[in-house]
């Protein structure tokens, strides 16, 4: 590339180049930048880049640019970027360095989460930056592998107190073109040159003078694009000039600026025009390689000259093309055969030992027909991606060796093993397309088996509702007579998809399902955790609650003692609805607690969030309100960061107990409407449950009632065991006691089977409330001592308050007001304002003066400042609460000095003891 071309590139650029500027200098005072350059091909995204990288003195500069050919192969992106800093991942912590190199093929390994790549990386970013400050520059992210832009976009959404500044250059998507990763960055869009800045353009390329209607036309034709101005006027002859440019409709403005390129490459010696097709087939850009390359095929080293001499190249230490469109053109230019050399030569230069990856995939370009030994290497390349966590890149692969394969019933496992691995990429559509081609082959009866769970599943992963629970159960029964451990994890798989399906699961209920899964080979002895579970959940839809609880309850005290990681990332979503359903309020505590723990060790960013919720709520139930907050942040941020569907759960548990939003009925509906929308019935009973909840603080009891029966209708998992409770009260209230009394019997019996102090606790509060005298009282004060032992701190409250209120009536004050005085203490230090106003509205009552409580002075923390205060005050080091937080290192340190600052401590002792209130 001449040395003019950068500087005609940014004519009439100067307020992009000034906050290109403003970005560095940011990054060099400590401050985290992130910038996305949005443009059309050819707008002069990359001569931005180029002059953000000359911008960069005294900073060290990490540059990688996407290349179409390339966006198979996962984390080749990243391993772009980070090959010149490759020696600072021993500076990271064990587990995040580990993750790296097995992304980047460094060593050996298990799958590493995708997200704990994003920690390492991050990390990475971080220790590069305490030598020098960082500007990382990533050109035409379109075409990064998926993996790798996720990666980064994750990163660039972690970071603030780095001297850190990350550039995108990406390409306007067209519409309805896909997910787009860098949304919600900050943006820069890159439109095309105004009239007199791109006249001049023009003029200092084309030779000669030209008519000036002939100018105005092409720089309306080319809406200001740099690139079309440059390259479009090149070949044209001076009558072409004279009569115009060509139609405006003839073609999109990146097809025309192609053709001008293909001309120009067609007009080349023919051995230039191979090298240049060598080179754009090669995308890493390694000098040497396409070099010998170049040998292979008996292309001599004037070619590169008149490649250079042409603008269209650079050789340096890697090779350059001036622009994406010059790569595309090169590579169209040529025929099917002579690709396929290309491919072939590149394939035998590409060394076996340290890249087999690009090698299998250069042969594969090169085959002209199915080829036995091809598909295999890529089937291998495949093993290798998924090892590295590149299942996007292992899809490809077994697309292509499907393709390669000669053997029929080969062909249909491969498409198989494809499509599996496609789905779990996270492409349904393509994985149905690859699972009907399985199906062509000659597939044997487990193959078949295992190929209709797949489509079971992706059934459900598409929509979470009843249409997918005949596929689930009949891809469980063919795989009974096969694999009767697959079958048995259908089974379950079918009967968590029926439990959230609930009410619309169609014709196909819990109890379906269960029946047969009941009726299938019994599993292994001793069993799995899944058999466990199965036998439970299939005792609980067939013969009741009770005939379940034992079971469920072994199922459960297995998890909690033998499950490792895998186990409970798979099943905590269906284990704990069951420890709910059991009033397990330990269960809940401990798998919340390994939940929580395992995702962040393991860096599960798409788990975690999941476990955050569930933990939450275990934090709402004993009183915390303010840790569960933080808990529903952190969720929220982190499936705002990976683009995953945010979970309602636990903020709507919040709104519920609160009681403060006045919409906060209308909130609770609409999430649960939305939730229907995929099918998953669970939603409804689990919105009239939150409503009798927040009806029955508010002391609006028949509402309450009518929310709590509708709940009730439908017996879902852990729900309607929960509205029974707020059904006795709410009909006790409302004077409907036969209401009440139903619900009390049923309650009875589930909380007998169960028999924790949780469940026998509410148990004795709810008989209190529909008994008299003596028998009232001996009630209320077991509740007191059961729930006392219980972690379940809000009914231990709320017991107070109904205790205090039966007290009121029978005209004992002085008892009354104790037990009061304790719910509202209680009720109002969690923040349960609604339950609260109603203890203080009953002392009121009593004679007794009330003052509302004051909130306690004091600077406010952010929840993300409160939980990093958090675990500074529990004794975490900044790397261990960096590494929970998906964080830096000098994040956290940023967030606490700002925390010293507003609580006015200088040390985490005194932060200790302003935390507790020691």
């Amino acid at each position: 590339m001449s040395s003019s071309a950068p500087r005609r590139g940014l004519l009439g650029r100067r307020s992009e180049c000034q906050a290109l500027d403003r970005l560095v200098s940011d990054a060099k005072a400590g401050q985290s930048q992130v910038l996305v350059l949005r443009g059309d091909a050819g707008v002069g995204k990359s001569a931005l880049v180029d002059h953000l990288v000359g911008a960069a003195t005294g900073c060290q500069v990490l540059r990688a640019a996407g290349v179409e050919s390339e966006m198979e192969l996962a984390f080749a992106g990243l391993h772009q970027l980070f090959v010149p800093v490759m020696g600072h991942l021993d500076r990271l912590p064990g587990p995040q360095r580990d993750a790296l190199a097995t992304a980047f093929g460094l060593r050996a390994g298990s799958a590493p989460d995708r997200f704990l790549v994003g920690l390492a990386v991050l990390s990475l970013l971080a220790e590069v930056a305490e030598e020098r400050p960082l500007v990382c520059a990533v050109d035409d992210v379109q075409w990064l592998d998926r993996v790798s832009a996720q990666t980064l976009a994750f990163v660039a959404r972690r970071l603030l107190a780095e001297r850190v500044a990350i550039v995108f250059a990406v390409r306007t998507p067209a519409p309805g073109e896909g997910d787009d990763p860098l949304a919600g960055l900050r943006e820069l869009e890159v439109r095309g040159l105004g009239d007199g800045d791109a006249r001049a353009l023009l003029d200092s390329v084309f030779p000669g003078r030209l008519d000036e209607r002939v100018r105005d036309r092409i720089v309306a034709e080319t809406r200001g694009n740099p690139l079309a101005l440059l390259e479009l006027p090149r070949g044209l002859t001076a009558a072409e000039a004279a009569g115009g440019f060509g139609r405006p409709d003839a073609r999109p403005l990146a097809s025309q600026i192609e053709q001008s390129l293909l001309r120009r490459i067609r007009s080349l010696p023919a051995a230039t025009q191979r090298l240049l097709l060598v080179a754009a087939a090669e995308p890493v850009g390694d000098v040497s390689l396409l070099r010998r390359a170049a040998e292979r095929l008996e292309i001599g080293a004037d070619a590169a000259a008149e490649a250079e001499a042409a603008g269209l190249i650079e050789f340096g230490a890697r090779v350059r093309f001036r622009h994406p469109l010059v790569r595309s053109a090169a590579y169209r230019t040529a025929s099917p055969a002579e690709r396929r050399d290309a491919h072939r030569a590149l394939a035998a230069s590409t060394d076996t030992e340290s890249d087999p990856d690009r090698r299998a995939w250069h042969r594969a370009h090169a085959a002209v027909e199915p080829d036995e030994a091809v598909a295999g290497e890529l089937e291998r390349s495949a093993d290798r991606a998924q090892a590295r966590g590149g299942i996007a890149a292992a899809a490809a692969f077994l697309r292509r060796a499907t393709e390669l394969t000669p053997d029929p019933a080969r062909r249909g496992t491969r498409a198989m093993a494809a499509a599996q691995a496609t789905f779990e990429a996270g492409d349904p559509d393509a994985a149905l397309e690859l699972a009907a081609a399985a199906e062509m082959g000659p597939l044997d009866p487990l193959h078949r088996g295992r190929l209709a769970r797949l489509r079971a599943q992706i059934a459900f992963a598409r929509r979470r509702g009843g249409d997918a629970l005949p596929l689930l159960l009949d891809a469980a029964r063919q795989l009974e007579a096969h694999d009767g451990e697959q079958a048995r994890e259908g089974y379950l798989e079918a009967i968590g998809a029926s439990v959230f399906a609930s009410r619309l699961s169609g014709g196909y209920g819990a109890r379906e399902i269960a029946e047969a899964a009941r009726a299938a080979p019994r599993g292994p002895r001793p069993p799995r955790l899944v058999d466990a579970l199965l036998d439970g959940l299939a005792t609980r839809f067939t013969e009741g609650y009770v005939a379940a609880a034992k079971p469920l309850t072994r199922a459960l005290r297995m998890m909690r003692r033998d499950a490792d990681e895998g186990d409970i990332m798979r099943w905590l979503w269906l284990a704990w609805p069951v420890a709910g359903d059991l009033w397990d309020d330990e269960a809940w505590h401990e798998l919340t607690t390994h939940g929580v723990r395992t995702a962040r060790e393991a860096g599960a960013l798409n788990f975690l969030p999941l476990a955050l919720t569930y933990r939450a709520a275990v934090h709402i139930h004993a009183g915390e309100f303010d840790a569960a907050s933080a808990l529903v942040e952190e969720a929220d941020a982190i499936t705002a960061a990976t683009g995953n569907s945010p979970l309602g759960y636990g903020p709507l548990l919040l709104v519920a107990w609160r009681g403060e939003d006045p919409q906060a009925s209308e909130l609770i509906q609409a999430k649960a409407d939305w939730a229907t929308t995929w099918g998953e019935g669970r939603a409804i009973g689990l919105g009239h449950y939150l409503t009798a909840v927040l009806n029955n603080g508010l002391g609006q009891y028949q509402a309450a009632l009518t929310s709590a029966e509708r709940a009730c209708e439908h017996d879902d998992l852990s729900v309607s065991g929960f509205c029974l409770l707020e059904l006795v009260e709410a009909g006790v209230r409302c004077e409907a006691p036969e209401a009440a009394a139903v619900a009390l019997r049923q309650l009875a019996e589930r909380a007998t089977a169960s028999g924790t102090d949780w469940a026998l606790g509410v148990l004795a509060r709810s008989r209190a409330l529909l008994s008299e005298g003596v028998a009232a009282e001996a009630s209320y004060r077991e509740a007191l001592e059961r729930l006392g032992r219980s972690r379940i701190a809000v009914h231990l409250a709320r017991t107070h308050l109904v205790y205090g209120e039966w007290l009121r009536r029978e005209n004992r004050r002085l008892g009354a007001r104790e037990q009061l005085r304790t719910a509202y203490e209680m009720l109002h230090g969690f923040g349960a304002s609604a339950f609260a106003q109603r203890a203080r509205r009953e002392l009121l009552a009593t004679g007794e003066t009330v003052r509302p409580r004051e909130v306690e002075a004091r600077p406010s923390l952010t929840a993300q400042e409160a939980q990093i205060a958090r675990l500074a005050a529990d004794g975490k080091s900044n790397s261990e609460i960096g590494a929970e937080l998906f964080i830096s290192t000098r994040t956290v340190e940023w967030h606490l000095r700002k925390v010293y600052t507003k609580l006015d401590v200088n040390s985490r002792n005194k932060l200790r003891s302003v935390l507790t209130g020691a």
